[in-house]
């Protein structure tokens, strides 16, 4: 019986290390086609998760104003220790996901500053509970912001440099 056992976790084991080495190299012929990649984005209460480096700080809200008031006391010192996201220019999906807000929410990627006016931004709204959408863009060198303006979220920042 300690034999099977052993059989068996191996033969997993290698089923495992199979499917992980195809992933990784469709994963790198998909770059290398040009197609886009996808950048998981989770919304909670009045905060990403991924980008307050994957902490839920356990708000909670019924409305908009209620993280107006949030990030105004806190949102400074998180943005302080948020994560930039450090991109090289190409196609990207941000895929973002209303994990457990109860009202519609959105997401907005735009140029910082005067990039506003001259970098490609994405925006869009619908995203109801526990409905997941994506926005596809392809990003140039320069530094923009993205956020949600209906589930008021800090400015987080992402650099895109070659």
């Amino acid at each position: 019986m300690a034999d099977e056992s052993r059989k068996a976790t191996r033969l997993f084991a290698a089923l495992a290390a199979v499917v992980l080495t195809a992933a990784v190299a469709s994963g790198a012929q998909r770059a290398s086609a040009g197609e886009a990649t996808v950048i998981d984005l989770t919304q909670i209460p009045c905060q990403f998760v991924e980008s307050e480096n994957g902490i839920d700080h356990g708000f909670t809200t019924t409305r908009k104003a209620d993280c107006d008031a949030i990030n105004t006391r806190t949102g400074a010192e998180r943005l302080a220790r948020a994560k930039v996201l450090e991109l090289k220019p190409g196609k990207y999906v941000f895929r973002v996901i209303n994990k457990n807000v109860p009202y519609d929410l959105g997401f907005w990627l735009r140029g910082k500053g005067l990039g506003r006016l001259t970098l490609p931004s994405v925006s869009g709204g619908g995203l109801s509970t526990g409905v997941t959408k994506d926005y596809a863009i392809d990003l140039k060198e320069g530094e923009y912001l993205y956020s949600c303006p209906l589930n008021p979220t800090p400015d987080y920042r992402i650099v895109v440099k070659g």
